[in-house]
């Protein structure tokens, strides 16, 4: 399973979330060239309709594809009480050949997207992992070349973590402990829960620029 919180940020104020990021996590960050394909069963495959998603890491010098699904929400009253998503989520290595393994099975492309941007991986607590990143859709298929930014001028925030049903509660506070330091630029929610830029993200991105050089 996984914790996970997500957010959005103004194109403008990204850098200074990286300075921010960067002194808080003490390792480089990795580029971020993900394409996301999004496939869902038919009706002949079972009761439930399911929903998986192929990643092609584009950042590789051959590029690298993931398996990847995510189950619902941790529900009851607990779940309610956090500000974390706590989630079933399984995700393997496959070969260049699975989206053609998963059409023979009957599933359709329900949507694809580009995300572009950086990760920083680090433990604080929990094995942590912060994306920041531009999605993209793609107006022919496949076409990433030729994708375009979905809402241009915001990138989304997302922060994740690998958790058991032993310690999910311990990766939760590590989470929620680290999303603090994150929040003058910008609010970090369970996802689907839109809360929008925060508006101390300007005055709070010109501190850090000027504290940290304005440089990468």
């Amino acid at each position: 399973m996984e914790c996970v919180v997500q957010g959005i940020i103004e194109t403008q104020h990204v850098e200074a979330l990286e300075i921010l990021l960067q002194g808080l996590c003490g390792v480089h960050k990795q580029s971020l060239r993900i394409h996301e394909l999004c496939l869902k069963s038919v009706p002949n495959l079972g009761l439930v309709a399911s929903e998986i998603r192929l990643l092609c890491d584009l950042e590789q010098p051959e590029p690298t594809w993931t398996v990847r699904h995510v189950g619902g929400p941790m529900r009851g009253s607990g779940a309610e009480q956090i500000s974390v998503l706590v989630r079933p989520m399984l995700e393997s290595k496959v070969s260049k050949n699975a989206l053609r393994l998963f059409y023979a099975l009957g599933y359709k492309l329900d949507h694809e997207q580009l995300r572009v941007g950086f990760a920083f991986h680090f433990q604080r607590g929990a094995q942590i992992t912060v994306t920041v990143s531009s999605i993209n859709k793609m107006l022919k298929l496949h076409a990433t070349d030729e994708a375009v930014p979905v809402t241009p001028g915001i990138q989304l925030v997302e922060v994740t973590a690998p958790a058991s049903s032993e310690n999910y509660s311990e990766v939760v506070a590590s989470v929620s402990s680290f999303c603090e330091y994150l929040a003058p630029l910008l609010h970090l929610s369970k996802p689907g829960v839109s809360t929008g830029v925060v508006p101390t993200a300007a005055a709070a991105a010109a501190s850090l620029m000027s504290d940290g050089g304005g440089t990468k």
